[in-house]
């Protein structure tokens, strides 16, 4: 006796149903299809090639041949290709099912990952499926770009070949959430987010990068995420302009909005008397913001504002007056300074305090 050529134990029946679809000279009956189709769907569960499965099927076609009258071998082929099909529509329904439940559980590992939703120590165990070792310590970018991504993207695509093909397995986790592009890597690994910054950004069109601090254990993958959202809802609300953002250096921001309560009192006294302003508080506000933003250099606050120097001037005389703090003195500055960025913090005078 010989032994089974690979994936013959997936063929039962298989030669019985040639035999009678060439002796009636008939196509596969449903049921018979149904059952070429469950027996696929065995071999592809089992993890057997479709390849070695076609040969086994070729090389039982050819046992049953010599038996067959004249007549009917010549109904051989069109019997073998209608059960191959069948076959091979079972193995593929089930690849496909199997691919799908993989997404599905990568998809809730994200989930779970990203908001620290599940038992830390059984997150632990799922993420090393994924390539993860959430002993370590990792830190987490997050790129945004004109669109929304999502898995299979190309952008998506592209940013994922240039990591796999400069890291290789590096145990890094890139996917996709609510549109944005993340990138989760082992905290010794700072080249991998600094090029996945770089990529990010290139494949978006001129997307925004935020990369969040390195923390140990899952809890961390979830500090380091936020940190990231964070710095790009701040470049927001700040007007900053530079394409990667580290969360370790807007540190202040933080500070600055800890109480929310004190900054928007430091707003309305310092900033509220711009109101009186004709025109209101916006375009002193937006005068202070450049003068500010370029070193406190009036000629180069004046180009950013479109205005000339002398009408740069009277803005800051006028709100010297309106105000009673002087931002050319050092002390008075830094409270102005202060007062300004809580107002782009606050949204205000858009949002009232």
């Amino acid at each position: 006796m010989t032994d089974r050529e690979p994936g013959e134990e997936y063929l039962d029946g298989y030669a019985e149903i040639l035999e009678s679809v060439c002796a009636t000279r008939r196509r596969l009956t449903r049921e018979e299809r149904e059952t070429l189709r469950s027996c696929g769907e065995r071999a592809a569960e089992a993890g057997v090639g479709l390849r070695s499965l076609v040969r086994a099927h070729l090389t039982a076609a050819q046992r049953v041949r010599p038996g067959l009258p004249p007549a009917a071998a010549e109904h051989l082929l069109s019997a073998v290709e209608q059960a191959v099909d069948a076959f091979a529509e079972g193995h593929e329904r089930a690849q496909l099912l199997a691919v799908r439940q993989e997404e599905a559980a990568r998809r809730e590992f994200i989930d779970d990952l990203l908001y620290g939703r599940s038992d830390l120590g059984r997150l632990a165990e799922r993420a090393e499926r994924f390539g993860l070792l959430l002993s370590h310590a990792h830190a987490v970018a997050v790129a945004q770009g004109p669109e929304p991504y999502s898995d299979g993207y190309e952008v998506t695509r592209t940013v994922e070949s240039s990591l796999t093909a400069r890291f290789g397995n590096r145990r890094i986790l890139l996917t996709t959430k609510d549109g944005r592009l993340i990138c989760v890597a082992p905290a010794d690994e700072p080249d991998v987010l600094a090029h996945f910054a770089k990529q990010a950004y290139a494949a978006t069109g001129g997307g925004r990068v935020a990369v969040g601090r390195p923390h140990p254990g899952a809890g961390g993958v979830v500090h380091s995420y936020e940190e990231a959202l964070n710095a790009l809802d701040l470049a927001d609300r700040m007007g900053l302009d530079e394409p990667v953002l580290y969360a370790a250096d807007l540190l202040v921001y933080p500070v600055l909005t800890r109480d929310r309560q004190a900054m928007a009192e430091l707003v309305r006294t310092v900033l509220g008397p711009l109101q009186e302003a004709r025109g209101g508080a916006r375009p002193l506000l937006d005068t202070l913001t450049a003068y500010f933003d370029t070193g406190c250099v009036t000629a180069q606050a004046a180009r950013r504002l479109s205005l000339s120097v002398r009408a740069m001037t009277y803005r800051l005389d006028r709100i010297h007056r309106l105000t009673g703090a002087d931002p050319a003195d050092p002390v008075q500055r830094y409270t102005l300074q202060t007062a300004v960025i809580g107002a782009r913090l606050l949204d205000w005078p858009h949002q009232p305090l």
